[in-house]
């Protein structure tokens, strides 16, 4: 029975695509490069441009106020050096890498794949409510999210008020586990672009090949295990770098919630970097943070797109 699945999964993956040449209408002329040069002159100004000056301000002394707010100095590495050295930064680095383990990877992407399974088994209606409930987190503004789930944690909170009125002690989750609070927070919010990225992967999937997995004798967690998952690979890496991605950047939300503490329990890379660039004034240090900050997630998307089959890679 097992062989029959992994080759009906294996014949759905594996099949041929037809892959078309570019028409030679469609090449490029000298005609339309010319009519792509605004476009090139926007992408350079509003993209480029913003780019080419963080990194410039990167390897500089330059501050917000004081003596190097006007006279800005090259200093090289030592932006760099200094946050290396920086026992605040490597508890940001940790801080943002469980942050983004455990309200990302894990918890947006399992949670956003197991309500999509269910609301394909589900009928319409309660479809539409669970689909409609999940997604009026995520439209939420930051800010009102950030609100709504700091009374939720806080120690005369919605989560006190709940466990104390079936016996159990309560607690200020705010002060005694931000980070897991903040993490429960972000998988509330961002778990439906989880679950509509899913949803639409799991529709692409033909009918005919859990038809003929069944007929073999396979099981629900069979067929999820050698046919689902594996014929929504694609689905699952784009999933996890794009929510990665996102979750580095979250900034608001924690800044509502904890304002990066108690102590700096809570405060990771984006709030270490809005620290030291506007608190303390030291806008070539924080953007130095900035740039580590996209390198981490650079290495982030080149670990997904190894995961990427080798034909969505051409």
């Amino acid at each position: 029975m097992s062989t029959s699945v992994d080759a009906v999964a294996a014949a759905s993956t594996s099949a041929p695509t037809n892959r078309k040449r570019t028409p030679l209408g469609n090449r490029l002329t000298p005609r339309r490069g010319l009519l792509m040069v605004p476009a090139f002159l926007l992408i350079a100004i509003f993209m480029l441009g913003p780019i080419v000056y963080s990194i410039y301000l990167a390897f500089t002394n330059k501050a917000v106020r004081g003596e190097n707010a006007r006279s800005v100095e090259f200093v090289a590495l030592d932006n760099f050096i200094t946050a290396f050295s920086d026992d605040r930064f490597w508890n940001a680095v940790v801080l943002t890498l469980i942050f983004t383990l455990v309200s990302a990877v894990i918890g947006q992407n399992l949670l956003g794949m197991v309500l999509a399974l269910l609301m394909e088994k589900a009928n319409r209606i309660v479809t539409f409510i669970g689909t409609s409930i999940v997604i009026l987190a995520w439209i939420l503004p930051e800010v009102v999210a950030g609100y709504l789930l700091y009374t939720f944690f806080a120690d005369q909170g919605s989560l006190n008020t709940l466990l104390t009125s079936i016996g159990l002690p309560g607690q200020d989750w705010l002060f005694s586990a931000p980070i897991l609070a903040v993490s429960f927070a972000n998988i509330w919010r961002g778990t439906a672009f989880t679950m509509l990225i899913y949803s639409a992967a799991l529709t692409s999937i033909p009918k005919d090949v859990y038809e003929s997995a069944e007929i073999d004798g396979a099981g629900a967690f069979t067929r999820l295990i050698r046919i689902t998952i594996p014929l929504m690979r694609t689905a699952i890496a784009t999933n996890l770098m794009l929510i990665t991605l996102q979750t580095l950047s979250v900034f608001g939300l924690i800044f509502i919630m904890t304002g990066g503490g108690p102590s700096g329990r809570s405060q990771t890379l984006p709030l270490y970097m809005y620290e030291q660039a506007f608190s303390y004034g030291q806008l070539g240090y924080g953007t130095a943070v900035a740039l580590i900050l996209l390198a981490i997630g650079a290495i982030a998307s080149l670990i997904y797109l190894k995961l990427l089959p080798e034909e969505d890679k051409r």
